[in-house]
C-alpha cells in the first residue's frame, strides 16, 4: 500500500526533473534575458559615483590590451594572406579583461542601463542614465590617455611594436567623420549582443567574447574606447590635433557606438519581448 501512496508523488517529482531539464537544455527566453539585464543595470545605476570612475579607469586601462595584442601578433606573424585574420584575435584579449572583470565599459551600458528606462521611464532613471553614462566614459578615456603615456613615454616597449601602434593608431582614427560614425554602427551592436547573449552563455563567456570582439577588429569597425587608447597614443605624440581627434573620430564614433547599442540592438531587442511584458498584470 506504501508503494501506491508515493506513486503519485514520485510521478510529480518525475515530471518536475522534466521540466528543470528541459528548460535548462532550452536556454533563458528572451524575456528571461531582458530582466537579467534589467536588474543588472538597475544595480549599476545605483553604484556610488566613485565606485563607478574607479571602474571606468580601470577599464580603459585595461582596454588597451585590445590594441597590444594586436599590435603583438601583427609584429611577430609573417606576412601572408591570413595574417589580418589572426591578428584581430589579439583584439579580444582587452575586451575578455574588462567584461569578465566586470569594468565599467561606457559600450556595455549602451544596453544595460538602458534597460531599466524601457520598462519605468522617468526622469529620474533617465537621469540616473545620463550621469552613469557622463562618469563612465569620462573615465574610460582618462585611463586610455593614462595607459597610452605609460606606453609611449617609458622604455616598457620596444621601438618595433610602438611602431606597430602607431600605424594600427593612425588607421584606426584616419577613417574620416562619416566612415568612422557608420562604422561604429555595427560595433555597437555586437557590444550590445556580447551583453545579451552572456546571461545564457553557459560557461562559453570567453568564447562568445573572443568571437563578436573578433569580428568588430576584422571587420575594421570603430569602438570608442578602444580607439580612445589609439587616438591617445597619437595625440601624446604630436601626430593628430586635439581638433581632429574629436571632430573627426571621438565624437563620430561615439554617436555611432551609441545608435548601434541603443537606438537599433536594445530597441530591436525590447520589441520582441514587449507585449510579454504589456500582458502581464504585475507590470503596469
Amino acid at each position: 500500500m506504501s508503494n501506491t501512496h508515493n506513486a503519485p508523488r514520485d510521478d510529480l517529482v518525475e515530471k518536475e526533473s522534466e521540466r528543470e531539464a528541459v528548460e535548462e537544455a532550452s536556454g533563458l527566453s528572451p524575456r528571461q534575458i531582458f530582466e537579467t539585464i534589467r536588474q543588472n543595470g538597475e544595480e549599476e545605476l545605483d553604484r556610488p559615483t566613485k565606485a563607478l570612475f574607479w571602474s571606468g579607469i580601470a577599464a580603459g586601462v585595461l582596454i588597451s590590451f585590445s590594441v597590444l595584442g594586436e599590435a603583438i601578433l601583427r609584429a611577430h606573424l609573417p606576412e601572408t594572406s591570413g595574417r589580418f585574420l589572426i591578428e584581430n584575435l589579439g583584439y579580444s584579449l582587452g575586451f575578455v579583461l574588462v567584461i569578465l572583470g566586470r569594468m565599467q565599459l561606457f559600450t556595455e551600458n549602451t544596453i544595460t542601463t538602458v534597460v531599466p528606462a524601457m520598462i519605468n521611464p522617468s526622469v529620474a532613471c533617465f537621469t540616473k542614465t545620463a550621469r552613469l553614462w557622463a562618469i563612465v566614459l569620462g573615465a574610460n578615456v582618462l585611463g586610455a590617455f593614462a595607459i597610452s603615456a605609460f606606453l609611449i613615454h617609458t622604455p616598457v616597449l620596444s621601438p618595433q611594436l610602438v611602431a606597430v601602434i602607431n600605424d594600427l593608431s593612425h588607421h584606426a582614427t584616419g577613417m574620416g567623420a562619416w566612415v568612422g560614425f557608420l562604422r561604429g554602427i555595427p560595433a555597437g551592436i555586437l557590444i550590445a549582443a556580447i551583453v545579451w547573449m552572456l546571461p545564457s552563455a553557459q560557461n562559453n563567456e570567453v568564447l562568445v567574447i573572443v568571437i563578436f570582439t573578433w569580428m568588430i577588429a576584422a571587420g575594421d569597425f570603430t569602438h570608442v574606447v578602444a580607439g580612445s587608447v589609439e587616438m591617445a597614443v597619437l595625440m601624446l605624440q604630436g601626430q593628430l590635433p586635439v581638433g581632429t581627434a574629436v571632430f573627426s573620430f571621438f565624437l563620430p564614433v561615439l554617436a555611432g557606438n551609441i545608435i548601434g547599442g541603443t537606438a537599433v540592438f536594445t530597441m530591436l531587442a525590447y520589441a520582441q519581448i514587449k507585449p510579454e511584458i504589456e500582458e502581464d498584470p504585475k507590470r503596469g
